[in-house]
């Protein structure tokens, strides 16, 4: 055996565990908002969009993520430099930005949180129009459009507020048509970028107008006040349009036209609908946007509670009345509460809470530090790193666990209803069966192994959100019932184990290719590793197969179809199969099996994301240009890492190691 370090058991790997065990429970504390206004309180609210209930907090975060890419919005660019063409009062305003979050969200901030951002985007559309979130960083569109010496520049990226934006919206907006004209998958870098920052200003701005009307003045004082004059006025015109013609009633119905102009516009355009219906026994699904609502009222004579509770919480932000604005919020949700909607008012909560945790981001995290300690362990064999590893990995797993049942209890589904979720739960199945080889070889490669898989997998995740809501609606050809559960997850677990082999394989050729600290027993037992993963692969892979076959049957009437989805699924039983005859029938040994275990990473990225980038089959749900470049980057490294594999042994730095043979001890 390997002589190690340590000679005695260390505390370190514990002290260690407990440091992130503490960073872990930290984030169970449920958030709350201590000085300012409550932009907890607010984010929690709940209302309807894309089809689903959620919260406040849910539509900023999304939106920033489609708009920014990131779920945060700096206040540090808010400051004398960078603001390009902005007039003088625009840049005397913007100056103020940063004292007002001071002001309005108490202790100074470094960033606002997504649901501040999205308050001011709704009460303070001038705030909001001042912040730098537009992403921008294709130089011949920021030449076209006259920005380079323009915006701010953070981490090597570009970013713009739409007051710098808005007098070019035509440009753009003409553009970007041009660009939508020709297919995604064909259209070249700037035309992407075209389209890109059209649709960041298009959500951006059905966002603004979701609570206020896009004004000619770009705040209200006070909007309820405003609403009250809207009633006066349209009591006053009802009158007018019983009475004979007059130039003076003419005037009033003319002057209610134009008052009322905005909230029809409001009505087409705005994204969030922030009004829950008024029986909630017949339809809970029946949301509107404020701007429906309104009109609707204004015929009925009177303001609901949910309309006057949004505009009182417009006038108390804008007028920087702290306590109104938080009072509001609370009587508001217990309202709803009141109102038979606390089903709704639980899931923003719960979802909001989700959020605040973010166990796949600290998962990933806790996965990075332990591929290192790992990995350091193999430097110097030390148990010690090797112990605090396998104690991350199992930390992490169980946070990552966490997350998906949670997932699953606040969207009712099985853990794989999206490319998203099934990112996240094949890096859980991945880490899982890595943590008991670990358990079961104590030699670090489990762990090592383990972490990269999860680190990777979730990156992938993180990745995906960018583009779209992660617990968006199912799609209906995804329509729920037994047999598709059990298969996306037995399948997804097929995925699963395949990647893990494959990466185990990886770790084999790079030990043994790059380093001296492959010998014949660590060879031998990853080889152990492998198989048996493969043979978990292949069993799991198959009934994931069949069973999709089932449901197939009942969705759309055949067994099996040849669709592109479902041929990928079957060259991974057919690729996991022919690895095991290959090593059952003597052709492939060590080396063959690990480098027949690393192509089978190459097959299975192919049926997970390829099949989806096709634009064919029933399986098929839009091409992800962004993903493609990095498939063809995995596989090309996948196909080096085969060709080392390949070379002959003496050009291994491990060489010598692995052709020596092992010795007899003595009897």
């Amino acid at each position: 055996m390997s002589a190690t370090t340590e000679s005695k058991p260390s505390l370190f790997p514990w002290i260690l565990f407990g440091i992130f065990a503490l960073y872990i429970g930290s984030s169970l504390i449920p958030p709350k908002a201590k000085t300012g206004f409550d932009h907890v309180g607010f984010g929690r609210l709940p209302v309807l969009i894309n089809g689903r209930v959620q919260p406040f907090d849910s539509v900023a975060r999304n939106s920033l993520l489609q708009i920014r890419g990131q779920q945060d919005v700096p206040l540090e660019g808010n400051s004398a430099t960078g603001w390009g063409d902005l007039s003088e009062k625009q840049k005397e305003g913007a100056s103020k930005l940063s004292y007002r979050a001071w002001w309005q969200f108490g202790k100074h901030p470094k960033k606002l949180k997504p649901s501040q951002w999205l308050m001011e985007v709704l009460m303070k559309p001038s705030d909001s129009d001042n912040r730098f979130i537009f992403l921008i960083h294709h130089p011949q569109l920021l030449a076209s459009l006259d920005l380079l010496d323009s915006g701010v520049e953070q981490s090597g990226l570009r970013f713009y507020t739409f007051a710098q934006l808005q007098p070019l919206l035509n440009r753009i907006e003409k553009e970007a048509k041009q660009a939508a004209q020709v297919k995604a998958e064909l259209r070249n870098p700037e035309q992407k970028a075209w389209h890109q920052i059209a649709q960041a200003l298009h959500s951006f701005l059905q966002l603004k107008i979701s609570l206020q009307p896009n004004m000619p003045r770009p705040d209200f004082d006070d909007y309820s006040e405003s609403l009250k004059q809207m009633m006066s006025l349209a009591d006053a015109a009802k009158i007018a349009a019983s009475q004979p013609q007059s130039p003076q009633n003419n005037a009033v119905m003319n002057q209610f036209t134009q008052a009322i102009d905005p909230y029809f516009r409001m009505s087409e355009r705005a994204s969030v609908r922030i009004i829950p219906p008024v029986d909630p026994d017949k339809s809970r699904d029946d949301w509107a946007n404020i701007g429906k609502a309104i009109l609707d009222q204004i015929r009925a004579g009177k303001y609901s509670e949910p309309v006057l509770a949004f505009a009182g919480m417009s006038a108390a932000f804008a007028n920087n009345r702290t306590a109104d604005f938080n009072s509001i919020v609370s009587s508001y949700s217990n309202w709803l509460v009141a109102q038979k909607f606390s089903a709704e008012v639980t899931k923003g909560r719960q979802e909001h809470y989700f959020y605040h945790y973010q166990p796949f981001y600290k998962g990933m995290i806790i996965y990075i530090t332990a591929l290192l300690l790992a990995a350091f362990s193999w430097l110097n064999r030390s148990q010690s790193l090797n112990r605090a590893a396998y104690l991350l990995v199992t930390l992490a797993l169980i946070v990552h666990t966490s997350g998906i049942i949670f997932r699953m209890y606040l969207e009712g589904r099985p853990p794989v209803t999206n490319l998203y979720s099934s990112a996240v739960f094949v890096g859980w199945g991945a880490v899982l069966l890595g943590v008991i080889l670990e358990r079961i070889f104590k030699n670090g490669i489990g762990s090592f192994t383990a972490a990269a898989v999860g680190f990777i997998t979730q990156l992938i995740a993180h990745h995906l959100a960018v583009s779209a809501d992660t617990m968006e609606m199912m799609r209906a050809v995804l329509d729920t019932n037994f047999w598709l559960a059990t298969h996306v997850v037995i399948i997804t677990l097929g995925y699963a184990a395949t990647f893990l082999a494959g990466f185990l394989a990886i770790v084999y050729i790079l030990r043994g290719a790059l380093t001296t600290s492959l010998d014949s027993t660590t060879a031998k037992d990853l080889s152990r590793m492998v198989y048996g993963i493969v043979c978990f692969a292949t069993l799991f892979s198959f009934v994931g197969t069949i069973l999709g076959g089932i449901w197939a049957d009942q969705s759309w009437g055949r067994f099996w179809g040849w669709d592109v989805k479902e041929n990928g699924a079957l060259l991974i039983v057919i690729w996991n199969a022919t690895i095991l005859h290959a090593r059952w029938g003597g052709m492939i040994k060590e080396r063959g099996l690990m480098n027949m275990a690393i192509f089978g990473n190459v097959v299975t990225a192919f049926s997970w994301f390829g099949v989806n980038m096709l634009g064919i089959g029933l399986h098929s749900y839009g091409f992800m240009d962004a993903a493609f470049k990095w498939i063809v980057f995995f596989t090309l490294s996948q196909m080096i890492l085969i060709i080392v594999g390949l070379l002959p042994i003496r050009f291994w730095a491990s060489g010598s190691n692995l052709s020596a043979k092992p010795s007899t001890p003595a009897t």
